[in-house]
């Protein structure tokens, strides 16, 4: 069964840091590209990252670029999101899942985690 398990969120000052973490099970992440998505209260859900470990490359839309950054763990089969200079807008449910999203296309098989829950206070 694949699973993905977020965490690392919580409460962080405007500037802080976080590292969030996705623990894949069921599969290696290897197999898919993994992905970070967030939705903000009342906003859509957007693409945050993503990368492709058997091919060694990352994206970022032009937005998160600079503050963002995804890299992976294949002894633990965790992708890790490290977000520094974080701003209050930064302030969402955060989710990692099999797919990516490039500009408006998302792409790959549709599992998801659960989400953590990342706030910014200014």
């Amino acid at each position: 069964e694949v699973q993905l398990v977020e965490s690392g969120g919580g409460l962080v000052q405007a500037g802080g840091s976080l590292r969030l973490s996705c623990a894949a099970s069921g599969f290696s992440i290897d197999d898919y590209s993994i992905g970070w998505f967030r939705q903000a209260p009342g906003k859509r859900r957007e693409g945050v990252s993503c990368i492709n470990n058997r091919e060694g490359t990352t994206y970022y839309p032009d937005s998160m670029k600079g503050r963002f950054t995804i890299s992976s763990d294949n002894a633990k089969n965790t992708v890790y999101l490290q977000m520094n200079s974080l701003k209050p807008e930064d302030t969402a449910v955060y989710y990692c899942a099999t797919r990516c999203q490039f500009g408006t296309v998302v792409v790959g098989p549709d599992y998801w985690g659960q989400g953590t829950l990342v706030t910014v206070s200014s």
